[in-house]
């Protein structure tokens, strides 16, 4: 896992993304905050489960599925289940120490 901070590389609501290796953030403070670390972290743990390429081929689909569904793009972002699962377990410090394997499998609705 590589921390990087460049403002540049992010669009305007967004504050930080995970690249497989590489967390990118907003602000360098972000690095010190834990919840957001560990948000970023369990999507690393998603790629690794799909093999990098498969997960944002997925996750393109599924937000397509989703701005359908919901018509509203923070809406439908908020409804990946990728996103699902990393912000109902993101103040879990631990939580990627017991996570079963493709567990956001438990979070498509």
């Amino acid at each position: 896992m590589f921390l990087v901070v460049n403002k540049y590389l992010l669009r305007k609501r967004f504050v930080g993304v995970t690249l497989w290796p590489f967390i990118v953030m907003k602000y360098a403070r972000l690095k010190e905050d834990p919840v957001f670390i560990n948000h970023e972290r369990i999507h690393l743990r998603q790629q690794l489960e799909l093999l990098i390429i498969p997960f944002f081929i997925w996750y393109a689909i599924e937000y397509t599925i989703r701005l359908i569904q919901y018509r509203n793009p923070y809406q439908a972002y908020c409804n990946i289940s990728f996103e699902r699962e990393a912000y109902q377990n993101e103040k879990d410090l631990y939580y990627l120490k017991q996570r079963p394997f493709w567990r956001f499998l438990n979070y498509i609705k």
